[in-house]
Parts: C-alpha cells; sequence; structure tokens
C-alpha cells in the first residue's frame, strides 16, 4: 500500500503555486486545464493524470526533481497502518464556512486511491454545492444533518450513512445548533498516477 502519495502531490502544487503568488485560473490557464480542475486536484477531490500534473508542475517552473524531492513514494511493506490522533492532518477544501476537515489517513490499494477524513460541521457551515471524483461514503458520529445530493435531500441522524457517486453535485447541511461530525471516505475513480 502506498500512503499519502496522492495527498502529498496536491498539497505540494498548492503550497507551490501560493508561495509564487500565482491564482488558481493563471496555473490552470497555463497548464492548459480549467480552473475547476485544478481546484479539484489541489483539494484532494481529483486524481490528475500523468500528462496534467506534469503540465502543472512545468507551469509553476519547477524542475521536476526539485517537486518530488520531499514527496515520499516508496511503499510500505507493512500491511497494517497505524496512526496517532495527533498525526491527523487538518486541512481545507473549497471555499467555505464553519467546514473542518480532519484527514485520518490516505492510501492506494490496488492502484485506487482511498482517503479517510473526519468533517466538523459548525450549525452555521455553509459552502456552494460541490462534485468529487470519487464515491464517497458518510457516517454521522454526531448531530443532524441534511444532505442534499443532486435533487435528493437525506435527513440523517446519528449512525446514519449514505454511499452516492459524488460526481453528481452534493452538499451537507447541519440542522442542530451544535456542531456535527462525519466520517467521510472517498473512494477514487480514477486509477491512481
Amino acid at each position: 500500500m502506498q500512503e499519502d502519495i496522492i495527498n502529498q502531490i496536491s498539497n505540494r502544487l498548492r503550497e507551490l503555486r501560493k508561495d509564487k503568488n500565482i491564482t488558481l485560473q493563471e496555473l490552470a490557464d497555463a497548464a492548459g486545464v480549467s480552473k475547476g480542475m485544478l481546484s479539484q486536484v489541489e483539494n484532494n477531490r481529483s486524481i490528475p493524470s500523468l500528462t496534467v500534473l506534469l503540465n502543472l508542475i512545468k507551469s509553476l517552473q519547477i524542475d521536476f526533481n526539485e517537486f518530488f524531492k520531499d514527496i515520499n513514494l516508496l511503499s510500505s511493506d507493512h500491511k497494517v497502518i497505524y496512526r496517532k490522533k495527533e498525526q491527523y492532518q487538518p486541512f481545507e477544501k473549497e471555499n467555505a464556512h464553519g467546514f473542518y476537515y480532519q484527514r485520518l489517513f490516505s492510501t492506494t490499494v490496488h492502484d485506487y486511491h482511498v482517503d479517510f477524513v473526519l468533517l466538523r460541521l459548525e450549525s452555521n457551515a455553509e459552502r456552494q454545492m460541490v462534485s468529487t471524483d470519487a464515491f464517497e461514503f458518510k457516517y454521522l458520529l454526531k448531530g443532524k444533518v441534511e444532505y442534499t445530493i443532486g435533487e435528493e435531500t437525506y435527513l440523517m441522524e446519528e449512525g446514519d450513512s449514505l454511499f452516492f457517486d459524488a460526481g453528481d453535485l452534493h452538499n451537507p447541511r447541519n440542522t442542530s445548533q451544535e456542531d456535527a461530525l462525519l466520517l467521510v471516505i472517498y473512494f477514487f475513480k480514477n486509477r491512481s498516477v
């Protein structure tokens, strides 16, 4: 199993773009991809093809060896991935108010990338509808959530779960006065690069 390779690549792309003060639109234009696609790659919602990844690196005007120097590409021989809670990584996705993500871990199994995340939603959390190049499993650990997928809305209570094609527009809304907590598992459709 390869751990966190896709996550490392998406984080490295975002960090380099921000360090160089390049906007999403500027990098997308230079690499010949849409702004939306670049945003999904940076936010770990889509896995770039090798061609797209190489075009993004080239457009950042960084040497390929330099880009990959701090990325651990070695696979682990261990059959168990063990993480202490202190190792969980907070991260941001899209322009969302009150959405707090914490990556438990990411791994690649048989060439497919899987991402395990905790999502805390404040009572006033809001964002636009989003889509992801993955299937998603949601398990509500705490609170009440109204989850819209396409034209359908599902009222979730603690212990309820959803599994769906996240290529459809979707969005959760916390319907309680307290924070809601969801376990989210992303099963990416595209094989990893």
